[in-house]
């Protein structure tokens, strides 16, 4: 029987996250030493013929030393003039770096507008699989200089996580300046490592409140939350520290392994369920949750019992059952407007009404089978 680590070790496609503490100094700027060790691991990786894309936090902690700043920055313009100043350094000190083994890097700058809209999501992944193709190390960044909340998006953590969906890896690899998640804080004595995890409930009591180092924005907690994203689309995931990551590759048993709780959907199937942006929510009976859920039929305006939101066809809606949770994620047929006064009715005899009426238009599916994601 294989162990549990071989999953990495043996991973054909993986997606590497590094934290803005891996490759920058506390007071900011790059730290050439910590990022020519860790880009040395993921050339050699590289080299023995799998695939490996990075994802990089740093741009702003990079950019605190032209800026002449001794900490991060906390107002948003500023955080923007900082990842303008310091992203061209970062991607040359990669550069750099990875042509040291021979490699060549392909920087690629994401939104999370960039992976809510289809078209853009599509696009993002055409380019990350051509750049695999020539073998260019893809280096992924959040665009920070223009970013508004996205700047806030968890230290890049939840992008990794929907780069591994972009780009179907087989393995996420998070690299932090902690060894591992622990059942307590790490320092204090009696806490111990949590080798695997195989479902969140496992950790549910687990205390990941504290916040990341002083030049990320990120913590245990976003960390955890990127787990279960790639998790949910059978994904394995590393959580280790940046130190550990040669073994962490091998298939080493450090850090804290999460074993897959879902299976891969198609990509637009993940697209739809963890990237695309929700507008709003229907509210359904019983009956209509059954159909959805159990034997995933297209949604029918029959069993919609309230609309929340305003949203406009096309739209990405949640589909909630009557206690208010979300069993299923879709493409809404209608706009919110039109869809109010349908709620409830039947499209057995709707045309004829409506047109007699000269009222609301006849009633059509709200969501088609092959537009829905059921959770």
């Amino acid at each position: 029987m294989a162990e549990p680590r071989d999953v990495i070790r043996d991973a054909r496609r993986v997606v590497v996250k590094i934290g803005s503490s891996s490759i920058t100094a506390p007071r900011g700027g790059v730290d050439l030493y910590q990022l020519q060790a860790l880009t040395a691991v993921v050339a050699k990786r590289w080299l023995a013929g799998a695939q490996v894309l990075l994802v990089s936090s740093g741009a702003i902690a990079a950019g605190m030393t032209p800026l002449g700043l001794t900490k991060r920055p906390k107002d948003l313009a500023t955080q923007q003039a900082a990842a303008s100043a310091g992203q061209g350094g970062l991607v040359a000190a990669y550069t750099t770096a990875f042509q040291l083994h021979g490699l060549n890097t392909g920087q690629v700058l994401l939104t999370a507008d960039d992976l809510h809209r289809r078209s853009h999501y599509v696009n993002a992944s055409r380019t990350l699989e051509k750049l695999l193709e020539l073998e260019i190390v893809p280096v992924i960044n959040e665009n920070d200089t223009v970013a508004t909340d996205e700047i806030r998006f968890g230290d890049n953590d939840r992008l990794a996580a929907l780069v591994a969906h972009l780009v179907d890896a087989d393995a996420l690899i998070l690299l932090t300046d902690v060894d591992a998640l622990y059942d307590g804080h790490p320092r204090l004595p009696g806490s111990s490592r949590i080798p695997v995890v195989t479902s969140m409930d496992q950790i549910a009591g687990v205390d990941i409140s504290a916040t990341g180092s002083a030049v990320g924005t990120g913590g245990m907690v976003t960390k955890v939350a990127a787990a279960q994203l790639a998790t949910a689309e059978g994904i394995n995931v590393l959580l280790t520290s940046a130190q550990q990551a040669a073994q962490a590759l091998a298939g080493d048993d450090v850090g804290t392994l999460f074993t897959p709780t879902g299976r891969k959907r198609r990509a637009r199937s993940r697209w739809l369920a963890h990237a695309s942006n929700v507008a709003g929510r229907l509210v359904l009976d019983n009956g209509a949750v059954e159909a959805v859920v159990q034997r995933q039929t297209s949604l029918l305006p029959v069993g919609v019992t309230r609309v929340e939101g305003v949203f406009h066809t096309g739209d990405t809606v949640d589909l909630c059952d009557p206690d208010g949770r979300v069993v299923a994620r879709g493409l809404v047929g209608y706009d919110s407007v039109d869809l109010i006064p349908l709620v409830g009715r039947r499209l057995d005899g709707a045309t004829s009404t409506a047109r007699s009426r000269n009222a609301t238009p006849p009633a059509r599916t709200v969501i088609r089978r092959d537009d829905l994601v059921v959770f």
